[in-house]
């Protein structure tokens, strides 16, 4: 799916808000997430931290997880940003492989993955993001 230019500075303006909550005590880096469904509903996701480290959740992992909780299984685009607490992005927040990998889970390769650097917005396609993926 196309993105016009209001639907991606609206994933954008979402994703900021979602870091907003972000809770990142140990790293003082707030991410944010804004899921768009099929259905055109934006969910957020920001990260989570932990004290044991493998614990956290990152703002991608989260947004999905609460999309799942609420029935939507088709989506659309995310839009991702992060920054040092406080501050605004000034470069590109791109997915880990445990997210990229979550998202192979729920989404096709043409999915649209939105990266804000606090002036310019990058979209690149999953596929691009992670071409050899695994899958059962």
């Amino acid at each position: 799916m196309k993105l016009s230019n209001e639907q991606k500075q609206l994933l954008i303006d979402k994703a900021l808000e979602a870091r907003e909550n972000s809770y990142s005590p140990y790293s003082n880096f707030c991410v944010g997430a804004a899921l768009l469904t099929a259905d055109g509903e934006i969910i957020l996701g920001t990260n989570v931290e932990n004290a044991s480290y493998g614990a956290t959740i990152c703002a991608e992992r989260s947004a999905f997880c609460t999309a799942i909780t609420k029935g939507k299984k088709d989506f659309v685009a995310i839009s991702i940003l992060g920054a040092k607490k406080g501050a605004l992005p000034e470069s590109l927040c791109p997915p880990c492989g445990m997210c990229r990998q979550f998202m192979v889970e729920f989404c096709s390769s043409d999915f649209v993955v939105l990266l804000y650097d606090g002036k310019n917005v990058v979209e690149k396609t999953l596929g691009e993001l992670f071409p050899e993926v695994f899958k059962l």
